[in-house]
């Protein structure tokens, strides 16, 4: 590892660091449902923003695994918080993957320094899973790009000073057609809607961006027109590979809560952990955890290997690894009984927050999809 420490060193500190700053106010975050300022400030201060880029430009110089690793962790504590890590690898993947050398250092080091939110906003109302169908629009004239349109269910939308906004430059062109642009927060003509009252990741605040004759100069625009939808495909096998992640923490957060319930609640005169039918529940909660663990680390080191067609691993992983995290919380809610249905548990919050792995970064739907079609290629 990069970082000079082993594995085990770096995941005990990890450990450490989210026991300490994330644990304790995880209730308190989904509560407020507002952007948790505190944590951001304490992910930036130990650099796991910048964990996975090069130290050129502010980050670690480390990489994928090593972000999947900090993403679980803090996932297991605190799902709200690690959306803010998922969120901001969108944004600084997009132009580490695609920027020229005077984007990256320009934009990338306050990013990977967590000095500013990032946002990636590719998601519209007729546009989720369709990406080629957005309408935004980038009309081109001679001081550069005149951006018009809406994204919806952005994260970081509001907060973010840094947006990534993927627009058509030509509409003729379907999937063809799309560029990707930097847009500052406070360009004249950019607005927000309301925020969102979600299900779950309530810290993780998610808003509406409105573009109304943005102008964006040439030199914002991420590599060259109508490389915009090539770009977020090779963003996006990085970010469901840390989606998988984040789903393989809140998995481990609610074993690790139920474990030690069962282990103190008693019915029948024995602990509820001596009943073999829930011991069994237990076993296979905790096969299906590690399973889910190591098919996301498998395309965290494809990836950082340079692999080609790793989209199949990481849609495997964030696929699975979802799916999991959503069977567990909810066994676990189940084990509970009453009282893991009450806000005095985290089982519940747990529950709602899988539920978003399995929807963001390409439904499991999709990623069924994109599965089958390289399965089926020659």
């Amino acid at each position: 590892m990069s970082h000079n420490a082993s594995e085990k060193d770096f995941q005990q500190s990890v450990q450490q660091f989210v026991e300490k700053e994330i644990a304790p106010d995880a209730h308190s975050v989904d509560q407020a449902g507002t952007f948790p300022w505190k944590n951001f400030h304490a992910l930036a201060k130990q650099g796991y923003f910048g964990l996975h880029l090069p130290t050129r430009y502010g980050g670690q110089g480390a990489n994928l695994l090593d972000s999947a690793v900090v993403v679980e962790k803090v996932a297991a504590a605190c799902a709200s918080t690690s959306t803010l890590l998922c969120t901001q690898a969108l944004a600084t993947y997009s132009i580490l993957l695609s920027g020229n050398e005077e984007q990256k250092k320009h934009y990338l080091t306050p990013l990977a320094k967590g000095k500013v939110p990032g946002a990636f906003a590719v998601t519209e109302a007729e546009a989720g899973s369709d990406v080629a169908n957005i309408q935004t629009s980038a009309k081109k004239h001679a001081n550069g790009y005149m951006l018009q349109g809406r994204k919806r269910f952005i994260s970081n939308g509001g907060e973010a000073k840094i947006y990534i906004v993927l627009a058509k430059t030509n509409p003729e062109r379907g999937a063809k057609g799309l560029s990707l642009f930097l847009v500052e927060a406070d360009q004249a003509g950019f607005s927000f809607g309301e925020k969102e009252q979600t299900m779950g990741v309530r810290g993780a605040v998610t808003r509406e961006l409105i573009f109304d004759q943005v102008q964006i100069p040439e030199h914002h625009r991420l590599g060259d027109e109508g490389d915009g939808f090539g770009i977020i495909m090779n963003v996006f096998n990085r970010s469901r590979t840390l989606v998988g992640a984040q789903a393989v923490g809140i998995a481990q957060g609610a074993l690790n809560y139920i474990r030690s319930y069962l282990k103190k609640r008693k019915q029948f005169g024995k602990p509820l952990s001596h009943f073999q039918l829930i011991q069994n529940t237990l076993a296979e909660m905790a096969t299906e955890i590690e399973a889910a663990r190591l098919l996301v680390r498998q395309a965290a080191q494809k990836i950082d290997q340079g692999e080609q067609n790793v989209a199949m691993y990481a849609s495997m992983a964030k696929s699975y690894a979802s799916d999991v995290a959503m069977k567990v919380t909810t066994e676990a809610v189940q084990l509970a009984g009453g009282y893991g249905y009450t806000q005095k548990a985290p089982l519940e919050r747990m529950m709602r927050d899988a539920k978003v792995t399995q929807i963001y970064d390409g439904t499991n739907q999709i990623q069924r999809i994109i599965i089958a079609r390289q399965l089926l290629k020659d």
